[in-house]
């Protein structure tokens, strides 16, 4: 049973873990490497730093432990891809239609049920998602778009699954998600001689943007659902695309800002009544 305490603890390690996502689209669009060196690359130093937290790792080789390491390798490595091939504001609001799966699979995987506001947070997500496709169409970014909504999908699952272990330790699948990725991508480095802003950019997203990241994300799952999990990192989406407008000049198209506002505002907007209801059922 989650207390008080514990869930505030919870939403305060989701808001710094989002913070830290959010510097994804910057650092990934300055390391001049390709997209799989730099998952690869990313992920090996993520690994090394989640090792370090929690010690000796205690794999038990289950179908979950194993299907969320998967879930995790997908999600970070189909988000490179697609911060390479579309705007950074592409890829992360599109990453963000994950509620959408989430609230379809959490009854199946969780007993977590999805409510009417659920449903309707997921209708008007779904339009902002056909605005980014028909953006897509028009300025020939199918194949970014695409690979940032697998990435949604393996991040819907992710959240499932690392929820689905809040009584063992989720870390180990964390940790087994970031060697797979590194096992990809690593090969991708032949031939490559990166510079030294490569190299920081690369130690930059894997001990802060996706390491230390992660450790947060993870022991947060314990104490909030899946769904919740995704909503309440919600400042990602929107630092995300900032950081990378104010330092490379990349901006998105307007059928892309008005998708991108509709599915914030629908998320943001869930979050905001679902607290007020809990709060009358308190009361």
């Amino acid at each position: 049973m989650t207390t008080a305490p514990e869930r505030r603890r919870a939403i305060l390690y989701l808001l710094c873990a989002a913070f830290l996502f959010s510097t994804g689209g910057l650092l990934i669009k300055l390391v001049q490497l390709p997209a799989l060196a730099v998952a690869g690359g990313r992920s090996a130093i993520a690994a090394i730093v989640i090792l370090l937290f929690i010690g000796r790792p205690k794999f038990n080789w289950s179908a979950t432990q194993i299907g969320c390491a998967v879930a995790y390798c997908g999600t970070v490595l189909f988000f490179v891809i697609a911060n390479k091939m579309t705007t950074a504001a592409n890829a992360i609001l599109l990453q963000y239609t994950a509620p959408v799966y989430i609230a379809l699979l959490s009854s199946w995987f969780l007993k977590e049920r999805s409510t009417a506001l659920d449903w309707a947070t997921i209708g008007l997500v779904l339009i902002g998602m056909c605005l980014f496709l028909l953006d897509g169409l028009s300025a020939g970014n199918w194949g970014g778009n695409a690979f940032a909504l697998l990435s949604a999908v393996c991040y819907a699952l992710l959240a499932i699954l690392l929820r689905k272990q809040r009584d063992a330790s989720p870390f180990e699948s964390v940790l087994l998600g970031n060697i797979l990725t590194a096992i990809i991508g690593l090969p991708a480095f032949w031939g490559q001689v990166p510079s030294t802003n490569s190299v920081i950019g690369l130690v930059l997203l894997g001990v802060f943007q996706l390491g230390f990241a992660y450790v947060l994300f993870t022991k947060a799952t314990r104490h909030v659902t899946a769904l919740e999990t995704t909503l309440l990192t919600v400042i990602e989406p929107i630092l995300n695309p900032l950081w990378v407008v104010l330092t490379v000049g990349e901006r998105p198209s307007l059928l892309a800002l008005i998708g991108g506002v509709i599915v914030l505002g629908a998320v943001v907007g869930r979050g905001v009544v679902s607290s007020r209801l809990s709060e009358r059922h308190a009361t």
